[in-house]
Formats: C-alpha cells, sequence, structure tokens
C-alpha cells in the first residue's frame, strides 16, 4: 500500500514555517487503517512487550487496537494536567515551543519492557521525555513505533539508544 497517500501536508501550521503531516486520512480509510496496524503487530512479533505507551493524542489511535491486538496494557502519556493521581513528568522542547508530559507513575512496573507508540517523530523531543520517564520507572524502552518520520529534523540522532521504526519517512519539508 502506498501510505504516503493518506497523509496530508499543511504547510504553515500550527505556525509560519513548519509543514503539519496529518495523519487523519489514515483514520477516514479503514484498508489505510489495517495497513498501520498491521505494520506496528509485525514490528513487535517476536519481541517481549508487557505494555504499550503512546503520545498524546495522535498515538493513542494507534496504540489502542494494537494492545489489543497484543493483549497487553496501554498506559498513556498525556500532556500535563490531564491525569488525576500521582504522575511522573518530563518537559522537552518541539520544534514549535515547550511542553511536558506525564504518565502514572503506578501504571508501570520496575523491570516492565515498554513499547512506545506515537504518529509522527519530528525532533524526537516528546519521545526522549516519555522514554525518560519509563526509565525512571526502572523500566525498560524496548522500540519505538511512528507511522511518520522526519530524519532531517534529526530524531535518529536524539533518539539513537533506542531501536526505531517508521512506517513512512520525508527527507524534506
Amino acid at each position: 500500500m502506498n501510505i504516503d497517500k493518506h497523509i496530508r501536508r499543511v504547510p504553515d501550521f500550527p505556525k509560519q514555517g513548519i509543514t503539519f503531516y496529518d495523519i487523519t486520512s489514515i483514520l477516514i480509510e479503514p484498508s489505510a487503517f489495517k495497513y498501520v496496524i498491521d505494520k506496528m503487530e509485525l514490528y513487535c512479533k517476536g519481541k517481549q512487550i508487557d505494555c504499550i505507551v503512546p503520545a498524546e493524542s495522535r498515538g493513542f489511535l494507534f496504540a489502542a487496537p494494537l494492545a489489543d491486538r497484543l493483549q497487553i496494557p496501554m498506559v498513556p502519556a498525556r500532556k500535563q494536567g490531564k491525569l488525576p493521581g500521582d504522575v511522573i513528568s518530563r518537559s522537552y522542547d518541539l520544534e514549535y515551543g515547550t511542553a511536558t508530559m506525564e504518565i502514572h507513575s503506578h501504571d508501570i512496573k520496575k523491570g516492565d519492557k515498554v513499547l512506545v507508540v506515537d504518529d509522527l517523530i519530528a525532533t524526537g523531543g516528546t519521545l526522549t521525555a516519555i522514554c525518560g520517564m519509563i526509565e525512571d520507572l526502572e523500566a525498560e524502552v524496548c522500540g519505538i513505533c511512528g507511522i511518520v518520520g522526519l530524519p532531517f529534523l534529526n530524531y535518529k540522532k536524539v533518539l539513537s539508544k533506542y531501536e526505531l521504526m517508521t512506517i513512512i519517512n520525508y527527507d524534506g519539508e
């Protein structure tokens, strides 16, 4: 399948000079959505994975059906202030600002093997924060899955200690 035809490029969003790679067309095309989940499931084959941690919010859309297929828990990483109870948090830089992510501190156990899922990997900031929280909880990041990769923004260098899989990469704006 040519997944590229299901990814819309939106210039100057969310601000001038940024190209937004919109994956919502994948969601409205059942065969494209199935293709993406199948690819992620294939990546997981043979790996020990105890839970999936998706990044808010579009990571949730792909991690939930993947967790269901793998019959493992999904532990959402949310933006600051969205989770009740005890959380662990990390701040990070985006290509267009800063943000903080949080995870419920009791949902990931010491020694867990954790797969991290996001729709798009750009600078690696969000995923670095999420992986850091997982490691702070004494669990192990066993891989990172993304749909779109933007290697020209150097995420591979930032995330070099992790195994990464993306379904499609774009080498420039």
